[in-house]
């Protein structure tokens, strides 16, 4: 994990180093559509590299969250069309083969009908989890006027957010990075965790949902 992560870097900081706030852009949006290529690399590197390595004052933080914020709503969007065009007539076909039934998209129809815009918004201060909404926002059709604002809202805080620091910290990021990096193990277990209770979850669901199909 460690040789990945650094590779990652690499690719970042040459990205970075040579197209500049175009690079963050294009990082974030590459993010954004679910490939992994993290949010919390690229915006720190940006706040060291494009901001304070040039000797440039603490309010360029804003145009880094800006870029950001940009880069995050293109891949976002490509992922919300997704979802409308193709998502929902996939997932009725084969979703059961990932175990999302009919079910889940009522389900998720309701949730984003409730609650969608403080979806939109709050889970781009979420890592992880930030990457993923859109797709689902697409499939429960969610507004796209409201998807994109609430988009670029969330990930202009959070993209700010993380070039401050990287900018506060300088070079020195990567050593707090270093310190963190013991805790990667337990979360990965968490995550395996909740990813195995999850498929157990869905599984009796599906047979529960299959019995009533065939008693109806």
């Amino acid at each position: 994990m460690h040789g990945l992560e650094t590779a990652i870097v690499s690719f970042l900081r040459d990205l970075v180093q040579t197209v500049g706030w175009l690079g963050v852009i294009v990082a974030m949006a590459i993010e954004s559509v679910n490939i992994p290529l993290p949010s919390e690399l690229t915006m720190p590197l940006a706040g060291w590299m494009l901001i304070r390595d040039r000797g440039l004052p603490a309010s360029w933080v804003l145009v880094a969250a800006l870029c950001g914020a940009v880069g995050n709503t293109i891949g976002s969007l490509v992922n919300y069309g997704i979802g409308v065009w193709g998502g929902r007539p996939l997932v009725e076909r084969y979703g059961k083969w990932i175990l999302v039934s009919r079910r889940d998209l009522e389900r998720a129809d309701r949730w984003f009908a409730r609650w969608g815009d403080a979806i939109a918004f709050f889970s781009r201060l979420l890592p992880v989890v930030r990457t993923f909404i859109s797709l689902p926002a697409g499939i429960a059709r969610m507004n796209l006027a409201r998807f994109t604002v609430y988009t670029f809202l969330g990930s202009f805080i959070w993209s700010g957010v993380l070039a401050y620091l990287g900018y506060v910290t300088g070079e020195h990021w990567e050593e707090i990075r270093s310190a963190m990096r013991p805790f990667d193990v337990p979360i990965v277990v968490l995550v395996l965790l909740l990813i195995a209770l999850y498929v157990w979850h869905k599984i009796r669901e599906h047979r529960a949902y299959v019995s009533e199909s065939e008693s109806a």
